[in-house]
């Protein structure tokens, strides 16, 4: 094509450059200032006007939060802080109601005069919350008088208005998500429940109540103890090595260390760490700062009561965190995050800080505690000497390059594209699904492995143990990643990883098996989004010579529904192997056509106590998860 055929639709002048005014740019790019626009993002708007009031219980002005989800899905959070000023701003020219709920980057947290800490510190929170709603109101509380705004789409639709003297407090939001930007309004109570429990953990002394009028439920959540009743949450279902945590806080600078610890028997790491109590998944300086802290520590001490000789080799970060529950809290006035979901700390000077503190801490705790400090150190010695037993193992079968002796597993049936990104592996329950599926696949992108019988539940066992299982080292060979602290997901032979099995109670073990397997010691597959879940169906209803591949109850009975008077035969499917190769591709397989649900971590905490609960070893907190969602169940096996 000619140059100057394509000028007339290319070419670039200023008035091409668009200026988005307002709040407008949050509307036409959500996802930058909450992340997504899926149940996620919908969760973010509660979060994001839920820590404005939490600054204010930091700030020691407010020690009650009210949230509401209505039965129209509007949400209503109230707090009985100081309020939101309404003064005329001097810059903006308009109160400092609207300045705050109406302005990108514009509120009382930035320099240090209002906030001393604060969660929010990017100004976009409230705004974008205001922007991305079909409406939203605000009341506030200031002099004694009650004012209010209301909003549409961000913009207001009228000024502030006195509504009289008051002798309430604080602020009161109440907003409905747009429908037109959220793929739904459905929100998730039990997650929602657990992060507001997880922000009264963090905040002493602070009453958090959680209404849901859409099921009539209500909690509150109350702790004394804070994170110090955290961990002892977290160990609730799990034995303790020592029957008081660990717990120090102090300040540093500016900067506030809160840390609590205490070691169970089990063999999964269990620590989760919070910057002016946000969820700091990815971590930061402030973990890093622990775990250097922890490690030195206990191989001082170890060293100094004589558990360690001087030709002994130092135990290693994953001997000093097997078993371990911990939380490390930080409250400081300038947190750098890397982003607006605040994933990851980046402040340099809090990594020494929190090293000290816990340096500290923990060698007073062991020093007053020296029955407990040699059960916390047995158990180290012991994971050292598991660690040694399982390197040889370990090398046997992770797979670090093509050009290594290792080999992929025999039953492995691979495909012929080599650039990961566009390969995927099905894990299939059972060799004759296996077969199956070997046989239907499209060779050049998918490889199958079939896994005989259920696996090792990693979550009773330690490292060596779950090595020593077949099934589990022809998966870790498949993958070619590594596991644990040494998992490279650089080095990920497939990045779809797909879990197939069958629609009964044993393929749902498996698969639960499977979960628990990859959140333990492959975690990044499930964050970064690799993992996923294929849909079988689970029936087949035929009438005359046309067929359905029904995948729900619910759609099911819609089809005969639809067909009533006339004849039809309904097959129910509990087994891959039911199907034969064309079928399984056409049903399950087929990019085209096929439903596969991706496995993503919505909040580690939670799923950390989930695991837990079901595939450990505390059998009453098992009986009472299944005893209170019995009804929920359906297709159980006869």
């Amino acid at each position: 094509m000619a140059v100057d055929q394509i000028k007339g639709t290319l070419e670039y002048g200023v008035d091409s450059i668009q200026v988005l005014e307002g709040l407008e740019a949050v509307r036409r790019r959500p996802g930058m200032y909450i992340g997504s626009t899926d149940t996620r993002g919908l969760h973010h708007l509660i979060y994001e006007v839920v820590d404005n009031s939490v600054d204010e219980a930091l700030a020691g002005q407010c020690d009650l939060i009210m949230i509401t989800i209505h039965r129209d899905a509007s949400v209503t959070v109230s707090d009985n802080g100081r309020g939101i000023p309404v003064e005329v701003h001097a810059k903006t020219g308009i109160s400092g109601l609207e300045t705050v709920m109406t302005r990108l980057h514009a509120g009382g947290k930035f320099g240090g005069g209002g906030y001393k800490v604060a969660s929010g510190l990017h100004g976009v929170g409230v705004s974008a919350v205001n922007a991305l709603s079909a409406w939203l109101r605000v009341e506030t509380v200031r002099g004694g008088h009650l004012y209010a705004q209301e909003y549409r789409h961000g913009v207001p639709t009228g000024p502030v208005t006195d509504l009289g003297s008051t002798d309430r407090r604080g602020t009161t939001t109440t907003f409905l998500p747009d429908s037109t930007i959220f793929e739904s309004l459905d929100y998730s109570h039990d997650t929602l429940s657990q992060r507001f429990r997880e922000m009264a953990y963090l905040t002493k002394k602070l009453m958090i109540t959680f209404v849901d009028e859409r099921s009539d439920r209500e909690q509150s959540f109350y702790f004394e103890g804070g994170i110090l009743s955290f961990v002892r949450h977290m160990n609730k279902t799990r034995t303790v090595i020592h029957p008081r945590p660990m717990y120090v806080e102090k300040q540093v600078g500016e900067t506030t260390v809160e840390v609590a610890l205490q070691y169970n028997d089990g063999y999964a790491e269990s620590v989760f760490s919070f910057a002016n109590n946000i969820n700091t998944a990815d971590g930061g300086t402030h973990l890093t700062g622990f775990r250097t802290a922890l490690t030195r520590t206990l191989n001082d001490y170890a060293r100094k009561a004589g558990l360690l000789k001087d030709n002994d080799d130092n135990l290693t970060g994953d001997d000093a965190r097997e078993g371990l529950a911990a939380i490390v809290s930080v409250k400081l006035t300038e947190p750098q995050f890397e982003s607006q979901t605040k994933a990851k700390l980046g402040n340099g000077e809090v990594k020494g800080q929190v090293e000290a503190v816990v340096s500290e801490g923990l060698r007073t705790f062991l020093d007053e505690n020296p029955a407990d400090a040699k059960k916390i150190l047995e158990k180290c010695l012991m994971t050292q000497r598991a660690r040694r037993a399982a390197q040889m193992a370990r090398e046997t079968v992770t797979r670090k390059n093509a050009l290594e002796n290792t080999t992929l597993p025999g039953k492995l049936a691979d495909c012929s594209e080599r650039d990961p990104s566009r390969c995927e592996l099905y894990l299939v329950e059972g060799d004759s699904a296996g077969g199956s599926a070997k046989q239907g696949r499209d060779r050049r992108f998918q490889a199958i492995l079939p896994l005989r019988g259920k696996i090792l539940n990693v979550e009773k066992a330690r490292e060596d143990k779950m090595l020593a299982h077949e099934e589990i080292r022809a998966l870790i060979t498949a993958l070619g990643a590594g596991i644990g602290s040494r998992f490279n997901p650089d080095k990920l032979r497939y990045h779809r990883v797909i879990l197939m099995t069958d629609a009964d109670v044993d393929g749902s073990h498996i698969r639960t098996l499977l979960l628990t397997f990859f959140f333990r010691f492959m975690e990044p597959i499930i964050s970064n989004g690799n993992l996923y879940i294929a849909q079988p169906p689970l029936y087949r209803l035929s009438v005359g010579k046309d067929h359905h591949w029904v995948y729900s109850d619910k759609e099911r009975d819609e089809l005969l529904a639809k067909y009533n008077g006339k004849t039809t035969n309904v097959q129910r499917y509990k087994g891959l192997g039911e199907m034969n190769p064309e079928q399984l591709w056409e049903t399950t397989m087929d990019p085209s056509r096929r439903t596969i649900l991706k496995v993503s971590i919505e909040d580690a905490v939670k799923a950390d106590e989930i695991f837990e609960m079901l595939m450990g070893d505390a059998v009453p907190p098992r009986k009472r998860f299944i005893q209170s969602h019995a009804k929920e169940v359906r297709n159980l096996d006869a």
